[in-house]
């Protein structure tokens, strides 16, 4: 049973860290955008994707925008940055389906009134 634990411990780590950097305040801005911007389940997918390269040039900039700095380019070639990149896109998955699935049952247009 140990051994079934420490092999899911790896990807359980990864799934939280990506969920905790898409649940600070950029994440949950972005998630509840693209949420909104979601027209059906089936595009959930590209959605996330698309929430998560705004994800990573919001980073990008964000110390250009507040001090001035130089914009410096994300390590591509380092597998750490992929694995990072993959659970915060899973993170996006998880949470824009749960602000659409909250979206479509709270959130339903009123019905037209009847003459």
């Amino acid at each position: 049973m140990d051994m079934i634990f420490d092999a899911l411990n790896p990807a359980a780590d990864l799934l939280r860290s990506g969920f905790n950097q898409v649940n600070a305040v950029l994440g949950l801005i972005i998630a509840l955008i693209a949420s909104f911007q979601l027209a059906a389940w089936k595009k959930l997918w590209e959605m996330a994707l698309a929430a998560l390269a705004f994800h990573i040039v919001a980073q990008l900039l964000a110390p250009a925008i507040d001090h001035g700095a130089s914009i410096r380019l994300p390590a591509l070639m380092d597998i750490a940055t992929w694995r990072g990149w993959l659970g915060i896109y899973v993170g996006y998955v998880i949470l824009i389906a749960v602000f659409y699935f909250l979206r479509t049952r709270l959130l339903r247009p009123a019905a037209a009134p009847h003459h």
